[in-house]
This record gives C-alpha cells, structure tokens and sequence, in this order.
C-alpha cells in the first residue's frame, strides 16, 4: 500500500491547490529537501503534468555512476522553466544519455529535476522532490 514509486493522482503528501496559482505559477518558494537552499522564487516556474522517470535520490557522484538498471520513481507534477537562468540554485549532473539532472547546487542531493538536450527550453523540477515555503 504504502510503497515508494507508486503513482497517485496528486503524489503523495503535494497538495497542489495551495501550491499552484490560478495562472499555473508557483506560490511559494521551491526549496531543497535536504538544505532548505531556495531553489525557485515564487512565480518564476509553470506547473506542469508529465511522466517522467527520475532515479532515487542520492548524492551527485553515484547519479552519473549508475548504469544498467536503475531504482527510481515515475513522477508527474512539476514545475516547469524555460530558462536555466531562472533557478536561484540548481546544479546539473553529467550527461546521462540525452539527459542531465537537476541536483541542488549547495548539498549536491538529486535529482530534483530534469532537463532533455534536445529540448532546451524545458527544466522540470518534480514537486515531490523539493518543499515549498
């Protein structure tokens, strides 16, 4: 019942109605887990539904490392920017095929995010990754 990586509509424990505007925006400040480092300022990032697969969090040298085959989560709420220079505080991984990670840039704990290469406009921040304040 409980297991990890299960999907629910919302994700467990987001409450996306005092998270989202009615513009689709951010309310709140999007922070680190771990660090509480402000990732995102409110108002600077587009709520958006997606699958994606992110890898369990872990620090920034064993997300590279990982080949074969991977334990992780498939996430839909995230917040979405169309600018890398919109973040307050995001590091990026090593290339992982036509992948780079988002990592907070001050603990290094990911990923938080995701980020194709052939898409550059589109940096996605799992809500489930990160709090809100």
């Amino acid at each position: 019942m409980d297991q990890e990586g299960q999907k629910s509509p919302s994700g467990p424990c987001v409450d996306r109605s005092t998270l989202v505007s009615e513009d689709g925006k951010n309310v709140k400040s999007v922070l680190c887990q771990r660090c509480g480092s402000k990732v995102l300022c409110p108002g600077s990032a587009q709520f958006a539904e997606r699958e994606l697969f992110l890898p369990s969090m872990r620090k920034k040298t064993s997300i590279t490392q990982s080949e074969g085959s991977v334990d992780g989560d498939t996430l839909t709420d995230h917040w979405v920017v169309d600018d890398m220079y919109t973040f307050e505080n995001v590091g990026f991984t090593k290339d992982v095929g036509r992948i780079k990670y988002l990592i907070c840039a001050d603990c290094e704990i990911g990923p938080i995010g995701w980020h194709c290469l052939d898409d550059k406009k589109s940096f996605y921040v799992a809500l489930e990754r990160v709090n809100h304040a």
